[in-house]
């Protein structure tokens, strides 16, 4: 299961069943399971943060391409876990 949260440009998930609202329930996530999503990720040039503790950050100078393809990669490496 994979669950996460946003506000505003900042954003975050983790793998485990949600949702998060505390450090003890981040705890209980797979983090080897996102290690292989950000090894995945960075394998395809998609660059964030490598821990599930860390914000990811949005702004003005992603455009619609670049969120197009940092979603379709996300789901070619969904698909290999």
């Amino acid at each position: 299961a994979v669950c996460g949260g946003h506000i505003s440009g900042m954003f975050g998930f983790f793998f485990t069943d949600g949702p998060v609202k505390c450090f003890a329930d981040a705890a209980k996530s797979d983090t080897a399971k996102f290690a292989k999503w950000h090894r995945g990720m960075l394998e395809r040039g998609v660059y964030l943060a490598p821990s599930q503790y860390e914000a990811g950050f949005m702004s003005l100078s992603h455009s619609e391409a670049d969120i197009e393809h940092t979603i379709a990669m996300a789901k070619e490496v969904f698909a290999e876990l």
